[in-house]
């Protein structure tokens, strides 16, 4: 089935209504005693991030007088998962809740949430501006779960003045790997001992890119089309090849020395590449600012769309970061919700999206944002931040990422195997029989209990 006709089924299912979405200012929800609507509002984002949505929470409680909304940092999106657990058996929990991408599954089973498409079916709000292949991850059974908040993709940054000192030309990027693996050997330098001083690529130890690259493959990373027609019973990357195909390639890039590993944390290969000792990394396009503003003109950056495996790679990219969830908390107050899906509303407006996108490098979730002029000014100023827009546009609706409810889980597994390689400890095929059959016992004790 054609993209397009996809995209067309999706926003039916969806209940298109005929009434634009954006909150209005100065709301009339209040609680019944007449007093403002007090919400707490859960959410991982710090520096930047952070700062960001604290601005953006003053404003709407600026714009909406009969809302208060407490923002209330949680830590990294681990720990606020653990923390959200704990706090559903004493109903202390938030209103508003931000989580992962990868922590959708667990939260429907969990019935901890409302889903937004009741909001959005009650009041006829209009999805249609919603980029369709974000909303497309967030809905399961025909329903949104939860609102795009922060969504990125992963794209390959390069140092353009390095490809230039290196005759290569610095508008062309790597297209698949086998041209990356030649640019590498290029890239990289010695020094007279034969030490390398300086990787040509680098990517961190991270288990969203190697999912990436089943989705750029055209595989699915489990079972039940990606847990999407059912829920998922086994991985799929051991059975189907993609898995051992991409591994194997990061092997070979990495003991041929085209590869530095700087380890799990994406925060070190990012200073590497800051800091002119890797010349290619692949990141999420949530990077862009904070690589912008470590290099400071220290050399010019490209970005470019993530490489395929192989040049006959149909697959596209899914999206990572998180999305905004309305709890169902069980005093079940109907104020505090309708107050939860105004705020939820105001957050992905086209205005605070554009906001949201110059503060971090968040890509918007409404193409709305697109016809505001200090969307398009921004664009013209930092032409990078289009990679990650195109290659979303590009991607087909089939690429978005697996639904599984241990993901976090089977996410530090794919990483602890990868790294274990890297050491020499373990072959590639040995990654994926080792990762798969964990996350697959895993799997299956989740389903048994959770029937």
């Amino acid at each position: 089935m054609k993209k397009s006709i996809i995209a067309s089924m999706l926003i039916a299912a969806l209940g298109v209504g005929l009434f634009a979405g954006c909150s209005k200012n100065d709301s009339k929800q209040a609680s019944a005693d007449g007093k403002p609507v007090e919400i707490t509002f859960w959410h991982s984002m710090g520096g930047a991030g952070g700062d960001a949505i604290k601005k953006m929470v003053e404003d709407f409680n600026k714009t909406h007088s009969n809302i208060k909304v407490a923002d209330q940092y949680q830590g990294a999106y681990d720990d606020a998962i653990n923390k959200l657990k704990s706090s559903q058996q004493g109903n202390s929990g938030p209103d508003v809740m931000q989580l992962y991408d990868i922590g959708t599954r667990w939260m429907i089973d969990s019935g901890y949430a409302t889903p937004v498409q009741k909001f959005i079916d009650a009041e006829k709000y209009d999805v249609s501006s919603l980029e369709k292949n974000i909303v497309g991850y967030y809905t399961v059974d025909n329903k949104l779960n939860s609102m795009p908040f922060n969504s990125s993709t992963p794209i390959l940054y390069y140092n353009k003045t390095a490809f230039k000192e290196a005759g290569l030309d610095p508008e062309k990027a790597p297209k698949n790997f086998d041209e990356l693996k030649d640019m590498s050997s290029k890239l990289t330098k010695k020094d007279s001992s034969g030490k390398i001083t300086n990787y040509g690529f680098s990517m961190a130890i991270y288990g969203w890119i190697f999912e990436q690259y089943m989705s750029k493959q055209g595989k699915f990373y489990a079972n039940n089309e990606n847990g999407r027609k059912d829920k998922a019973t086994a991985v799929d990357f051991d059975s189907n090849g993609a898995g051992l195909k991409f591994v194997k390639m990061w092997k070979d890039l990495y003991d041929q020395g085209l590869l530095g590993n700087y380890g799990r944390k994406t925060d070190d290969t990012q200073n590497a590449f800051v800091g002119g000792k890797a010349f290619m990394y692949i990141d999420s396009t949530a990077s862009l600012s904070g690589v912008l503003k470590g290099v400071n003109g220290k050399f010019e950056v490209g970005t470019a769309a993530l490489p395929n495996l192989s040049d006959d790679d149909k697959g596209g990219v899914s999206i990572g970061g998180g999305s905004l969830w309305i709890m169902d908390k069980k005093d079940k107050k109907d104020d505090k919700q309708k107050a939860a899906w105004e705020f939820v509303k105001f957050m992905v407006s086209p205005e605070e999206q554009v906001f949201w996108n110059k503060s971090t490098g968040y890509f918007p979730v409404t193409t709305k944002a697109y016809d505001i002029q200090d969307m398009k000014d921004n664009l013209t100023k930092y032409p990078q931040f289009k990679t990650a827009i195109d290659q979303l546009h590009a991607s087909p609706l089939e690429a978005r990422g697996a639904l599984l409810a241990v993901f976090p889980e089977a996410r530090q597994t794919v990483e602890t195997n990868i790294e274990s390689m890297l050491q020499g400890k373990e072959t590639p095929e040995q990654v994926i029989d080792n990762a798969a059959k964990a996350i697959n016992t895993s799997i299956d004790k989740y389903n048994k209990s959770n029937k």
